[in-house]
């Protein structure tokens, strides 16, 4: 029996009962019964943000889990100390000086007689704080001023750049020894605020280079037809989209903060006894290095685990941020 059609040329079928039945429709219905696969990924079958997606890949990458177990576990010691140190770092024994391993005392006593393993573990609390306090300072600093250039131009940013042309001509280390050299407080504040006053241009660049950007997409332009303030636009639409890069860099910096403290606390103008540092553990070690190289290899090597750890960390999320890298 010839099949008739519709005026729009869809064909009608016959049907056992003399009917028809509309072949597109039963097509559809079709579709719609067989099986889909596994639903898409988001709620409601919407695709993942970026941060989500981001957060996908970082729990799969082997990288960063180990990287991250590390930096907990430096968290934790770095607050509660005594859960695997139960003596005190400032608790000093000159009979006992540069004596190797003994039960008790696994990384044996430096030059002062001092518990080199209880120093190692307190060690960490002025490491973690310093390298936390220095990136929160700086990534703050530096998104403000960056962004701020970045989404308004003009003179804005172009004091900005000759700005950050100035801070980017000091040597940091030199630096450090200048500004550092006059001041004689014990405390992890100077070298904190030393840091964020050196270390905000490189931060202030990239959210200037990322809000610049962002601030060309279409739906920021649609929400300026719209009415939308320099102020919403600025926090509600820029900004969470230009954040990522900031994010990647603060936590690669993370690590070379700890290794800028070390380095000056090494040199004399950081930290200073009777504060428990590596960098001064390390430098107290130096001249024994023949003699007693255990007062040196404990609280370096705790020094490089803490820093790599925080690179690794960095570079996982810079891997799971940037679509290019997929």
């Amino acid at each position: 029996m010839p099949e008739a059609q519709y005026d729009d040329g869809r064909a009608i079928a016959p049907t056992g009962g003399g009917g028809a039945m509309d072949l597109a429709t039963a097509e559809g219905e079709t579709l719609e019964k067989a099986p889909t696969g596994p639903p898409a990924p988001g709620p409601a079958g919407r695709p993942r943000s970026l941060w989500s997606d981001a957060w996908h890949d970082l729990r799969r990458n082997p990288v960063f889990v180990v990287a991250a177990l590390v930096i907990v576990f430096l968290v934790v010691i770095s607050i509660w100390p005594q859960l695997i140190a139960s003596g005190n770092p400032l608790d000093c024994d000159l009979a006992k000086a540069q004596q190797g391993s003994r039960p008790g005392h696994p990384f044996g006593f430096d030059g002062q007689g001092c518990d080199v393993y209880t120093r190692t573990v307190y060690g960490a609390r002025t490491s973690v704080t310093v390298g936390v306090c220095a990136t929160l300072g700086v990534a703050l600093l530096g998104s403000v001023l960056g962004g701020l250039a970045g989404f308004f131009g003009r003179a804005p940013d172009a004091l900005l750049s000759r700005l950050t042309d100035v801070f980017f001509a000091i040597p940091v280390v030199l630096g450090g020894l200048v500004l550092l050299s006059v001041v004689t407080s014990n405390t992890v504040w100077p070298v904190i605020g030393f840091m964020v006053l050196l270390g905000w241009p490189q931060i202030s660049r990239i959210a200037r280079g990322s809000v610049i950007t962002v601030k060309q997409n279409d739906y920021v332009q649609a929400a300026r037809a719209l009415g939308a303030s320099s102020a919403r636009l600025l926090l509600k639409h820029v900004m969470p989209n230009a954040v990522a890069p900031v994010i990647v860099v603060a936590t690669i910096a993370l690590g070379t903060y700890i290794s800028l403290e070390a380095t000056l606390s090494y040199l004399g103008v950081g930290l200073r006894p009777p504060t428990v540092s590596w960098g001064i553990d390390i430098s107290a070690a130096s001249p024994y290095i023949r003699n007693a190289p255990h007062m040196l290899l404990w609280p370096a090597g705790a020094l490089a685990v803490t820093v790599l750890a925080f690179i690794m960390l960095g570079d996982a999320v810079r891997d799971a941020l940037d679509p290019k890298l997929r």
